[in-house]
This record gives structure tokens, C-alpha cells and sequence, in this order.
């Protein structure tokens, strides 16, 4: 009996090899520790695999998207060409300059240049060495309170006093009484501006000018502006031929209409004045709208087109000055985004230009230095009756005040009580081409 316990207690004591079976004890040795230590053990949560990867697909894309992003703001960023010149004349006649009076309101001037040079607007006629006049001037007056904007037309054949201003050769253009096209030719944005603060006695903070490829292309990106013609149209000049009724422009057509002299209308040079704001309150409207300003994929276009031709002094070259800009512009509602032109008649002694109508014309000047409200409509009633008021005898300040003026003409009566805006000839954003 002794000798089968012993065998059964070495049998039990030692694995056997040969079938590679545990021992019976069931108690692991050295190794099969060393065994189960060799395979890694399992993930008890398989989610978490998966949520690494999403978590570094999302930091890939997340980082793909900044560089596109900073790629793009660099790129339009860098489209802007800043006009180095007229801060040097400016400064030079900065004691010659008004005096801002509504710090937190802001006057920009917004030249459309008629020069051939540069790329994609030669088609519009010969390039004869770089010149260029102002084919359409418009100083825009953004309120303090950003409740308001309105744009001034100045007419480019407005007989003006021109002062002597730097020209590009380095020489200096003569002080002169001419249409007031001729300032942005003699010596550039700084001639013009000095004319304009000259003529208006308002300060005028920056300046944009834009070519006649920047204009077309804007309009393209925008899918074209609608408009409504009583009467088809046909200027040979203009390269425009349109037929009656409701359709929308392109680029080339848009740039055609706003500039055809012949063959629309009266071919005056006021009735191009009115066609070109009412053309630009619709193409306002249109940028406003939620289809552009807040598909990335649409409004990247506009700013594209519109940096590549935009050339503006050093507060305004940057596409962060410019977003500050049009987000301010964001809040005033379209129906107080306004267009006029300043008060004129045909001068004097040649048809062909024209001469400002006053007081009208100071009294709007005026409104837009001291930053107070001014009211725009199709017929510009309170325009009319100055008219009326003159012949009759009367002064300008029976139109412009309701009650006695005592403040030397700053629009208050002496009650204290603010007097109402007055209406000029002129239209809003709201209306549009169509009505």
C-alpha cells in the first residue's frame, strides 16, 4: 500500500511532458506565468479604439482647415495694393485739412478709376500711358451710430477749385477751376481728396479705388444683379445692348450700364448718376443677403474679385480692416443705406458742366459734416421747395428748420428740439432696380 502511494504522489508531483498537460495540482509554475505574460491582454472597452481615431481624423481636418483657412487670408489679404503716395501729400497739407467733427463717424472715398492699364482692362479702350480720371466719385458717410449710410455722388464734370497737387513725375499740376474729374488725374486719390475736403469742408478718412475689371468681377460673383428696363438699349460705346424689361446682368453688361451714355435714357450725365446708385443699392442688397455673406463658398469669390482691384490708403489694406468695415456696415438697415447726388445745375457758362446749386448743396455738406440725418426720395421734396423758397425770397433755413434757427445754422431750433431731417432727390438699397 505504501508503494502505490508513493507512485500516486510522484505521479501527481511532475507534468507530463509528452502530452504537455498541467499538473494535477491545478497550481501554475515559473513557467506558465512566464506564458500568459508574453500575450497582451484584451481591451475590455473596444470603443476606445475607435474613439482615438476619430479624435485624430477630427485634429487632422481641424488643422487642414486653419492652413486653408490662413492660406485664403493671406491670399486676399495679399490681393490688396495700398496706396503709398497720398499719405505723403496729405501730411504735407494736413494744416489745410478740415477738422474732424464726429470722430466716431467715418467718410470714405470711393473712386471708380477709367484707367486702361492693369490687367483685363484694356479691352475698355487704349492705354495711353497709365492715365486715368475718375469715371465715378461717391463719398460715403457712415454714421456714428452706424444707423445710417449715405452716399454722395460728385459729378466728374463739377467745376471745382482744384488745388496745385504732386504728379506722378514728381513735378506739381497748377491750382486751377475745373471739372472735378480732372484732380484724380493730375495727382491721384490725395488731389482728389483735397478737391473734395476743399469743396465740402468734410475730412475725408480713407479712400478705395477700384478699376474696371474689380467691377465686373464682383458682379459675377455675386451671379449677376437684376434689373428692370422700360425700353431696350443699345450704346455702341458702352458695348452694351440689352432688351425691355426684367433680366439680370453680368459683369461686362453691369459695367456697360452703369457707364452707357447713349442710347438709354436722355444720355445726361445725371440720369447715368441715378442708373449707377440705384445699380449699386441692388448689388448692396445682393452682397447682403444670406446666400453671400454666409456661404463661404459664394462670398469668397466676391472678396477675391474685389481685393484683386482694390487699392486703398494703410487704414484700410488689410482684409481684417476691411471685415471690421463691412461688419459695421452689417447692422444699417437698406432702406437707410441712401444714395444722392450733391445739388447741381448746368454751370453757367458751359451746358456741358455743371455748378453747385446752393444753399442746397451746403446744407447737405452740413448734415454730413456734423454726422446729423439726412432723408432721401425720388423727387427730393425738401430740394424742390428750396428751389421754390429762392424765387419766392425766402431763406434756406425756412426748409431746413421748422422753427427759428439760433445756432448759426446747426439744424436746432432755439426750443431745443431737433429739427427734421431734410429730403434730397436721391434712392435707398431697399428699392433695388425694380422697385
Amino acid at each position: 500500500m505504501d508503494a502505490d502511494v508513493t507512485d500516486s504522489a510522484g505521479t501527481a508531483t511532475e507534468p507530463d511532458t509528452e502530452s504537455g498537460g498541467e499538473p494535477s495540482t491545478g497550481a501554475p509554475g515559473p513557467e506558465d506565468n512566464d506564458t500568459e505574460a508574453a500575450v497582451p491582454p484584451a481591451d475590455p472597452n473596444p470603443k476606445r479604439h475607435w474613439l482615438r481615431w476619430v479624435a485624430l481624423g477630427t485634429s487632422v481636418v481641424i488643422l487642414a482647415g486653419a492652413g486653408a483657412g490662413w492660406w485664403f487670408y493671406r491670399k486676399l489679404d495679399g490681393n490688396i495694393t495700398t496706396d503709398t503716395t497720398a499719405a505723403a501729400e496729405l501730411h504735407t497739407y494736413e494744416k489745410e485739412r478740415p477738422t474732424p467733427v464726429a470722430l466716431d463717424a467715418q467718410n470714405i472715398l470711393l473712386i471708380g478709376s477709367d484707367s486702361r492699364a492693369g490687367e483685363g482692362n484694356s479691352k475698355y479702350g487704349r492705354d495711353d500711358g497709365g492715365s486715368q480720371r475718375s469715371d465715378t466719385t461717391i463719398l460715403l458717410h457712415l454714421a456714428a451710430d452706424r444707423k445710417s449710410a449715405t452716399a454722395m455722388s460728385i459729378p466728374r464734370d463739377l467745376m471745382v477749385e482744384i488745388p496745385s497737387c504732386a504728379k506722378p513725375d514728381g513735378s506739381r499740376s497748377r491750382a486751377q477751376f475745373a471739372q472735378f474729374n480732372w484732380a484724380f488725374e493730375a495727382g491721384g486719390a490725395a488731389c482728389a481728396i483735397r478737391t473734395v475736403e476743399k469743396l465740402t469742408d468734410i475730412r475725408v478718412d480713407h479712400h478705395m479705388v477700384i478699376d474696371f475689371s474689380g467691377f465686373t468681377d464682383v458682379v459675377n460673383a455675386v451671379d449677376g444683379v437684376e434689373v428692370c428696363l422700360d425700353e431696350p438699349v443699345k450704346d455702341v460705346q458702352a458695348r452694351l445692348e440689352l432688351p425691355a424689361g426684367r433680366q439680370t446682368l453680368d459683369g461686362e453688361q453691369a459695367l456697360g450700364f452703369v457707364r452707357a451714355r447713349h442710347g438709354i435714357g436722355d444720355g445726361s450725365d445725371t440720369q447715368r448718376m441715378d442708373r449707377q446708385q440705384r445699380f449699386l443699392g441692388a448689388l448692396f442688397k445682393k452682397v447682403q443677403s444670406n446666400g453671400v455673406l454666409l456661404n463661404p463658398a459664394r462670398l469668397y469669390p466676391v472678396l477675391d474679385a474685389a481685393t484683386k482691384s482694390l487699392t486703398t490708403d494703410s487704414g484700410l489694406n488689410s482684409l481684417s480692416d476691411l471685415y471690421e468695415l463691412a461688419r459695421s456696415m452689417r447692422s444699417v438697415p437698406m432702406e437707410k443705406v441712401q444714395f444722392l447726388t450733391v445739388p447741381r445745375q448746368p454751370y453757367s457758362q458751359d451746358a456741358n458742366r455743371d455748378e453747385l446749386v446752393q444753399p442746397d448743396a451746403k446744407n447737405l455738406f452740413e448734415r454730413l459734416r456734423e454726422d446729423d440725418p439726412v432723408s432721401v426720395s425720388p423727387g427730393g421734396k425738401d430740394e424742390r421747395d428750396a428751389q421754390d423758397g429762392k424765387s419766392e425770397g425766402k431763406s434756406d433755413d425756412s426748409v431746413k428748420n421748422s422753427g427759428n434757427d439760433s445756432d448759426g445754422g446747426s439744424g436746432t431750433p432755439a426750443t431745443g428740439s431737433p429739427s427734421p431731417a431734410p429730403t434730397f432727390q436721391g434712392t435707398n438699397a431697399a428699392v433695388g432696380m425694380c422697385g
